[in-house]
């Protein structure tokens, strides 16, 4: 009778961690589910701020086509990406020519004292910063489910279940560099 107790309370304690850790990986995975969804809002915040601003700049730098046609293509290489990857690679890459407009807004006085391209200047700007909070939030996540996968018993429950690791939000190495914009 004593061992049926002591078999029966094991068996409650395995079902328990069991059921425990699966929990803890679903709360965990829709996370990383929710923080991608919040860069993606972010992304298309600024995917709709863009063409509004591309038209504020042109009016003032007519002859600047090649960076209006990098930030229109990185926008396009944006919304057309599907994997995690893809999107990281082309959302650093509108980064970057974000940066070139700017530099080249900057050349023009008029422009920066244009209340209209300061305020969507100031939008982007604040959307950005929401990105960045956004992607750390995310591979903050990321870093939680994969630990949670790889250490004990997590892993066990986890390979029982099919819980796989997720990627992080990375940036190229190119992109890390700083931006050089010349005016021909």
């Amino acid at each position: 009778m004593v061992w049926g107790i002591i078999i029966s309370a094991i068996i409650v304690l395995i079902v328990l961690v069991l059921v425990i850790s699966y929990n803890r990986f679903v709360v965990l995975r829709n996370r990383i589910d929710n923080a991608w969804s919040q860069i993606d809002v972010q992304l298309k915040r600024r995917y709709d701020l863009i063409p509004n601003l591309v038209e504020t700049v042109k009016g003032y730098a007519k002859h600047e086509k090649k960076v209006f046609e990098e930030v229109t293509k990185a926008r396009s290489a944006l919304m057309s990406a599907t994997t995690l990857s893809e999107k990281a690679k082309a959302n650093n890459q509108l980064s970057a020519t974000l940066k070139s407009l700017f530099a080249v807004a900057e050349n023009y006085p008029k422009l920066e004292a244009s209340e209209n391209f300061r305020m969507l200047q100031e939008e982007l700007s604040g959307t950005e910063s929401k990105i960045a909070y956004s992607r750390q939030f995310y591979n903050d996540s990321v870093l939680s489910y994969n630990n949670g996968i790889e250490m004990f018993p997590g892993n066990v429950v986890a390979g029982m279940f099919g819980f796989k690791q997720r990627e992080f939000f990375k940036t190229e190495e190119v992109e890390k560099g700083p931006v050089h914009v010349k005016f021909e």
